[in-house]
């Protein structure tokens, strides 16, 4: 494999919306999930109301490549080789003692050691993206009251009240019907929860879509709310840019199943394209007047704008796009789970991982403040950004071990760092860091010929920068 990755050397260039085009102001929307979750749990499931209160010290628990046992209520995070570095009960986390006596030096049970672990599982669930971290924060708050409330009850049951909360505020059909808390309020303020995106990016875009590029734009959101993202990020006319908009993709499984398994559906019942795909002289409003899911395609014939379906279907258009049997795709997504190891290891795409633990890594400036005009309800429990340093779990890529028999302590990576070097063809802290490179800059990629801190661009964290202790497994 070449050393270096160049855009330039891509025939489509595909995007996550959500925490990739799309940024969030984390400090704004991470209590508005979390308060999303928490009322349907006390007012339709019956919880402690105490659920409903939140410090700005409760936030201090989230820390992405954290690992939630649903069975018995712990969070773990593991070490690369599946060793338990840390642990708690709850947001109660477990003395060094404890952690050896529950866990030992040996894996975690759940643990897979080619990688492929899943995040998902009916036993765990890992946390791997800033729209999950808040529900880990108010799963491990639930664990503490039910273990009070029960004189220190073992085994849990809750997540499927957990689901169930998902279900309520996030189904298909709840951004239409202003269903819950969080689309009524994201609809209500876009401005408080989104980052407008800099125009640098949106010169980028367009220099990719005149270097003769396919974008693809690939999420698991559904059509009515990409749209409201997308004209407040980029305006009324970003479907000019997109080639080919795939909502309520179903990412993961939009890699891995199998074509007949997740089908390409059209909405309202016709094929809906992009003016991207059709010329540029098309209006812009043509693009999509109705957000229902309608026939199932037993094929791709042609760009527009679909929803659900498989990569494989896909990559048979994009051939047929770019008359090349093998186009070259990279993909630029933020979560591990959905984004990156899938496209990696099922499509064999180039991947690009926006990790925003990069941001503020050096010379940390704190999230611009909003307008007086602007604070709300929510102000109360505003939470540090979840992208900075957790004092309870501490370093997202390296943790100390000690205990180890003749040795000092000493650093080890942890599995999510080990994961990003793994499927991760480079990894930034946002698109706008890259925007105003040329489309032919050679980045130095991840690879088992170069140092596991090869692919951060611009620079790897300080914690792996610094340290020459790290002990890899």
């Amino acid at each position: 494999m070449a050393q270096h990755f160049s855009l330039a050397a891509c025939d489509v260039v595909g995007f996550d919306l959500d925490h990739t085009l799309c940024r969030y102001n984390l400090p704004e929307s991470a209590p508005l999930i979390y308060n999303s979750f928490a009322q349907f749990l006390v007012k339709e499931k019956g919880y402690d109301k105490d659920l409903l209160t939140v410090t700005p010290e409760h936030w201090d628990f989230c820390c992405k490549g954290l690992a939630l046992d649903l069975e018995d209520g712990n969070f773990v995070k593991l070490a690369d080789n599946g060793t338990v570095l840390r642990a708690s009960h709850g947001t109660t986390m477990m003395a060094p003692e404890e952690l050896a006596e529950k866990y030992g030096w040996k894996a975690w049970k759940h643990f897979v050691s080619d990688m492929g672990m899943a995040c998902r599982s009916g036993k765990y669930y890992v946390y791997d993206n800033y729209f999950d971290l808040p529900g880990a924060l108010l799963c491990a708050r639930v664990v503490d009251s039910l273990t009070q409330q029960n004189n220190g009850q073992k085994t849990f049951d809750f997540w499927k009240d957990i689901v169930a909360g998902i279900q309520h505020n996030y189904k298909v059909s709840a951004f239409k019907e202003n269903c819950g808390i969080y689309f009524p309020e994201i609809k209500r303020d876009l401005g408080r929860y989104l980052h407008s995106c800099p125009e640098s990016v949106k010169k980028w875009l367009r220099q990719l879509k005149d270097a003769g590029k396919i974008l693809l734009l690939i999420t698991n959101s559904h059509s009515d709310y990409c749209r409201l993202l997308c004209k407040h990020i980029l305006g009324n006319d970003f479907a000019d840019l997109f080639d080919i908009v795939i909502t309520n993709a179903l990412k993961p499984g939009f890699f891995s199943h199998l074509p007949s398994q997740r089908l390409f559906r059209t909405l309202n019942g016709r094929m809906v394209v992009p003016p991207a795909a059709m010329g540029k002289n098309t209006e812009a409003k043509s693009v999509l007047e109705n957000d229902d899911e309608q026939a199932a395609l037993p094929s791709l014939e042609k760009p527009g704008w679909y929803s659900q379906g498989n990569a494989v279907h896909l990559y048979e258009l994009l051939k047929k796009m770019t008359g090349k049997p093998e186009p070259k795709v990279a993909y630029f997504g933020d979560s591990m789970h959905s984004d990156i190891f899938p496209a990696r290891h099922y499509s064999n795409w180039e991947t690009v991982l926006i990790l925003e633990e990069l941001r503020g890594d050096r010379d940390r400036k704190p999230e611009e403040s909003e307008p007086l005009e602007k604070k709300g309800k929510y102000e109360g429990q505003k939470a540090k950004p979840l992208n900075s340093l957790s004092e309870k779990w501490g370093s997202f890529f390296i943790d100390s071990i000690s205990g180890l028999e003749n040795t000092e302590e000493s650093s080890i990576y942890t599995w999510s760092c080990k994961r990003i070097s793994t499927y991760s063809t480079i990894a930034i802290p946002s698109i706008e860091a890259i925007a105003e490179l040329p489309l032919d800059y050679k980045f130095t990629r991840f690879s088992s010929n170069n140092s596991k801190t090869a692919g951060y661009y611009p620079n790897p964290p300080l914690v792996l920068s610094n340290d020459e202790t790290l002990t890899a497994k």
